[in-house]
């Protein structure tokens, strides 16, 4: 047994112990004291526990990616001044994952691995960190999440930031989504929605948009409006991907500030949306707590439309902080594979079958919710393509253990391997290191001289499987 898995006890349902310590404990995100340990559980969670012997039809899937939000930038993860009412509320009503990762540190390589389920070391686009122009994508040949499930009777909608390829060779519509409303870029400015290369980046499918309100609006209406439509009878994915909190720092609102980034973005700046001059502390909270009530106004319309109960509900970033994101006590950022870059936030609603108020320790990573959706739709991926997550469909559902296993990751420059508590670490600097999570979280600790065969035991299995992944390109 993992150690791990000590901390997900048993709770006696409709006894009188189970009803008592019910009424003892006080939710999810309450406020920082609900996150104040982050290796474990605090006082006011109750440890993870499947509810049993409850059925209900395959069901509704929506997926919600924030942009570059770090692990601690909800409030129900400990942020101190970023308030998040909604996402804890979410918090509250189902799962939250204190150990759970993006499959890498920047924005395209985690999508590659969520469509695909699959490291992004599999593919030529996922070796892109990020992709940066048409060179690279997606292939549409690819099985994804979404062409696995609307074979087996899903419709699918994309809404929001692709960033897995650009046009004419690439889409969402190429790659199994019946419907796609977003930019395909890295980045847009908020307003004008121009890209990184001072394209107009707003598509409804394969044609342009005009709609210069503000893009998180416009995004959440659409949102809004596919959770409350009638699909027919036919179970539903919707991957929600938000370009907030992501640069260039400019909330609802901000106008004035909207017209100067596109002012240099049209005069040639070639780095106008990075906004390196831009931005702050609490610019930041405005727009992590803008993705908040957008959330809430999508959440709101799923239970008007009758389909709350039957739908799962998932919730992450797709890397680690930037900048201005409060990420304490973890070290690193977004593009590192420290903990800071990607440890994320990571919370699943299903009221029809998991119990709500519950907090997991269970180490997971973001191929595993591609596995997991795939059970629960009763599809099976394509043999051709085999998965690199583990479906936790039977934790979730069932109670069943989740045994010890390697979760991995490979950027420039940089490796990591995760192993129960025990994490192989080797940085830009070339130095192997060994870290226990368990006690420390922050990465400061090295116990590499300590603990030699352990460190060799957990090199040997991340090159193992490097070895069996495509080499970047020069």
């Amino acid at each position: 047994m993992s150690s791990y898995d000590n901390h997900l006890s048993r709770r006696a349902f409709g006894s009188a112990v189970g009803v008592s310590a019910a009424a003892a404990a006080v939710g999810l995100g309450a406020g920082p004291a609900a996150a104040s340990d982050a290796s474990g559980t605090g006082p006011e969670e109750r440890p993870f526990q499947a509810a049993r012997g409850r059925r209900s039809r395959r069901p509704n899937v929506l997926f919600i990616l924030g942009d570059d939000l770090g692990w601690a930038d909800l409030s129900s993860y400990g942020s101190p001044h970023i308030k998040t009412p909604n996402l804890d509320r979410l918090a509250r009503q189902g799962v939250r994952f204190t150990d759970a990762y993006s499959g890498s540190a920047t924005c395209s390589p985690t999508r590659f691995s969520l469509y695909t389920g699959r490291y992004p070391g599999r593919t030529e686009g996922g070796l892109a960190e990020p992709i940066a122009d048409k060179s690279a994508g997606l292939e549409p040949t690819h099985p994804t999440l979404a062409s696995l499930l609307r074979a087996s009777g899903y419709a699918t909608a994309l809404i929001g930031k692709w960033h897995c390829g650009y046009l004419p060779d690439y889409s969402p519509t190429k790659s199994g989504w019946d419907e796609f409303f977003g930019n395909f870029g890295g980045a847009l400015e908020y307003y004008s929605k121009l890209g990184l290369g001072g394209e107009y980046d707003l598509y409804e499918g394969d044609a342009t948009y005009k709609d210069l309100r503000y893009y998180t609006r416009i995004i959440t209406e659409r949102a809004a409006e596919y959770v409350s439509r009638d699909h027919g009878g036919k179970p539903w994915l919707l991957n929600l991907n938000f370009t907030t909190p992501h640069w260039p720092w400019i909330a609802d609102g901000d106008t004035e500030a909207s017209a100067e980034v596109e002012r240099r973005i049209k005069a040639g700046d070639a780095r106008a949306l990075w906004h390196q001059d831009g931005g702050s502390v609490d610019k930041y909270r405005q727009m992590v707590e803008d993705l908040d009530r957008s959330v809430g106004e999508v959440l709101k319309a799923l239970k008007r439309s009758g389909q709350e109960e039957d739908t799962l509900v998932f919730f992450s970033s797709d890397n680690g902080g930037e900048r201005f994101s409060y990420n304490w006590p973890l070290s690193g950022n977004k593009a590192s594979l420290q903990e800071g870059g990607i440890r994320v936030p990571n919370i699943v609603r299903w009221p029809a079958r998991i119990d709500g108020g519950q907090v997991s320790r269970v180490p997971v990573f973001t191929p595993d919710w591609t596995a997991t959706l795939l059970e629960l739709a009763g599809t099976r991926p394509d043999p051709a393509h085999p998965l690199d997550g583990v479906s936790l469909a039977g934790y979730l559902l069932r109670g069943e253990k989740t045994a010890e296993r390697n979760l991995f990751w490979r950027v420039r420059g940089e490796r990591a391997l995760r192993r129960g508590d025990w994490k192989y670490y080797r940085g830009k600097t070339g130095k192997d290191q060994l870290f226990n999570l368990a006690g420390d979280v922050r990465e400061q600790a090295d116990k590499a001289a300590l603990e030699p065969a352990r460190l060799a035991e957990l090199r040997a299995a991340w090159e193992k499987v490097d070895a069996g992944l495509l080499p970047y390109p020069n």
